[in-house]
């Protein structure tokens, strides 16, 4: 059996693609105020600029490729039995060739029904419109946890922390939570990894080898370390 590598990916490692990642300092993500379209409340007040504001994201995910971070966790996967868990919302891990991708915060590509969660569909091309409707009739929105939703996946992600043999943290501030504290669930007895390029705080972690890299760089590095260890 091969050891079971656990990743927890943020925007970081979607940002060297080129992906714009959203910042709190001003409160706006590409000129869109955050809470007008990304909260339960900014979907009743103005469903059409919510869904406009994600087809904009889905058109950009659309233009960009996986990066040398994601393709190193491919490549571990010959060795290792590797589980990514992301607070991403694009499709980069899977493009990629990862086979096991783990979505905390929901997938870009995806819609669901506002009336009942279960039906979740593909979304074919990059627009999601008003009049878009499930199989019962209500209409679709994107398939994203909003602030002030809760983590659905955030159990199921507790539980493959837990059995991780190797840990990483690649390109996240860990501070938003429920899923910063997913490091809390790892044995404290087993190698872990930081690799990010700014000073991120994770205290009272055992075992913690940081690698003040981008993906792009710190996880080829990491890479050849794996593979010939």
């Amino acid at each position: 059996m091969k050891p079971k590598i656990v990743v927890f990916t943020g925007a970081g490692i979607s940002a060297e693609s080129g992906i714009k990642t959203f910042r709190d300092s001003d409160g706006l993500w590409e000129e869109y105020h955050i809470m007008e379209v990304a909260t339960p409340q900014g979907w009743e007040k103005n469903r059409e600029l919510v869904l406009d504001f994600y087809n904009k994201r889905r058109k950009q995910v659309l233009e960009t490729k996986p990066n040398k971070g994601h393709l190193a966790l491919v490549k571990l996967e010959k060795k290792y039995d590797v589980h990514i868990i992301t607070q991403n919302i694009d499709d980069l891990h899977e493009r990629a060739g990862s086979k096991k991708v783990l979505h905390l915060h929901g997938e870009i590509f995806k819609s669901r029904s506002t009336t009942n969660p279960s039906l979740i569909y593909p979304i074919k091309g990059a627009e999601l419109n008003l009049g878009d409707k499930c199989e019962r009739g209500s209409q679709l929105r994107p398939h994203i946890v909003w602030f002030g939703e809760q983590v659905p996946e955030m159990e199921k992600a507790y539980d493959i922390a837990a059995q991780a043999d190797i840990f990483m943290v690649i390109g996240t501030s860990m501070v938003v939570y429920p899923a910063a504290g997913l490091i809390d669930y790892v044995k404290p007895n087993i190698p872990k990894y930081l690799i990010d390029p700014s000073d991120v705080k994770i205290g009272g972690v055992s075992n913690l080898t940081v690698i003040k890299e981008k993906a792009g760089v710190g996880l080829p590095m990491l890479l050849e370390l794996l593979m010939n260890s």
